[in-house]
């Protein structure tokens, strides 16, 4: 082979480089990362509404994240990667991070010159904000619907947090945040456009039927139900005689209707 049929070569060599390798993907695949002109990961800004990004080297230093992100590392950024584990790690400026093998895919920077530390069923978190909501807690623990989200009180009842809330983190010490089952709760649902409370997530055909129609009926009577935004899956749909569906806390929505058979 002579000298420019190698050039050559070479050059369609590099030219095969795919332009970026996705971090997500290359985890989901429980592959190593490919060779690639850029790497992506998610990032996210003073919360965790995530978007992809690219970073031109699979080792870049805390500054070249921040850098491609748009932000300044010059300007109090606090720079942190979500391990798989769901523990939060310190990124410092010019400290190394191995997207090949530190099994994280997530980074979130705060702009902030204050760390406040937290658990969540003893993973480490840092948030660079007095405060937390609670619906980021939730997306952090990756809760099924029958569980929810509770502060620690020490010598007291655990608080439950709602994902409305809104948690102080100023308070003195370590805010310790653990899952557990949802407490029952009166639940709203819909039945032929009127609310009615129920003390189960789960509700039977049956029971529907009694507050759509209460009272006696006659043998001949036939009973369809519909529904919708239910909190298990399917969301929507058909319910039959002898069924059952586990509702949200408020807005699962019935309706029935009925015929008088011939």
């Amino acid at each position: 082979m002579g000298p420019a049929q190698a050039k050559d070569q070479n050059k369609m060599t590099l030219d095969d480089i795919p332009d970026h390798d996705d971090l997500s993907d290359a985890l989901r695949e429980d592959r190593p990362l490919h060779k690639a002109r850029a790497y992506r990961i998610r990032f996210a800004l003073d919360g965790l509404k995530f978007r992809k990004l690219e970073v031109p080297d699979p080792v870049p230093l805390g500054r070249q994240i921040l850098a491609a992100a748009g932000c300044n590392p010059d300007d109090n950024f606090s720079l942190f990667a979500i391990l798989a584990s769901g523990d939060f790690e310190d990124i410092r400026l010019d400290e190394p991070f191995d997207l090949r093998a530190r099994g994280a895919e997530r980074f979130v920077a705060f702009q902030t010159d204050r760390d406040y530390k937290l658990t969540l069923d003893n993973r480490q978190i840092e948030w660079g904000k007095p405060a937390i909501a609670g619906a980021a807690l939730y997306k952090l623990a990756e809760v099924d619907d029958d569980e929810a989200v509770f502060l620690q009180k020490r010598g007291g009842t655990d608080q439950l947090v709602e994902p409305d809330d809104l948690m102080d983190l100023n308070e003195p010490g370590i805010e310790r945040f653990i899952t557990a089952p949802r407490p029952d709760a009166t639940c709203i649902i819909v039945v032929n456009s009127r609310p009615r409370e129920v003390e189960d997530r789960h509700v039977t055909f049956e029971e529907v039927v009694k507050l759509a129609f209460p009272g006696a009926h006659d043998p001949n009577v036939i009973f369809s139900m519909t529904f919708r935004h239910a909190a298990s899956k399917p969301h929507a749909g058909e319910l039959a005689a002898g069924g059952s569906v586990k509702i949200k806390k408020k807005g699962t929505v019935f309706n029935v209707t009925r015929t008088v058979q011939s």
